[in-house]
């Protein structure tokens, strides 16, 4: 079994955003990421939690139908893998090893809100 990957599906729905997805326990951990990743260190995102999907999404590009659920134009933007660092229920913290992503990033849940999370670029140790 190899890494775990993720993916980052651009999403054309009612409005564009940024699908961020981990494999992990078997699905695909999602977050939308309205203003998209984070690509320079310190750059902070909102990510809101969604439903897992299937691993078998991880691949997806299309038209998702106008009726269904996140009608609109899926694109792959980046995928790769990536190497888990640490994991809590509030906190995720993960190297990416992607084409357009890379280095190390967290996942930070806001107390607030509990699908709420921030997703930032960390600075390499």
């Amino acid at each position: 079994m190899g890494a775990p990957r993720f993916v980052v599906h651009e999403h054309h729905a009612r409005r564009l955003h940024y699908d961020f997805r981990l494999e992990m326990d078997g699905a695909l951990r999602s977050w939308a990421v309205p203003k998209g990743p984070p690509e320079r260190v310190g750059d902070r995102r909102l990510a809101v939690q969604v439903e897992d999907h299937p691993l078998g999404y991880i691949d997806f590009e299309g038209v998702i139908p106008e009726g269904q659920y996140g009608a609109g134009t899926v694109a792959i933007w980046d995928h790769g893998t990536y190497t888990l660092e640490k994991r809590t229920d509030d906190e995720l913290a993960f190297t990416l090893h992607g084409a357009r992503l890379r280095g190390p990033y967290a996942l930070i849940r806001l107390a607030r809100r509990p699908d709420d999370w921030l997703l930032i670029k960390r600075q390499e140790e």
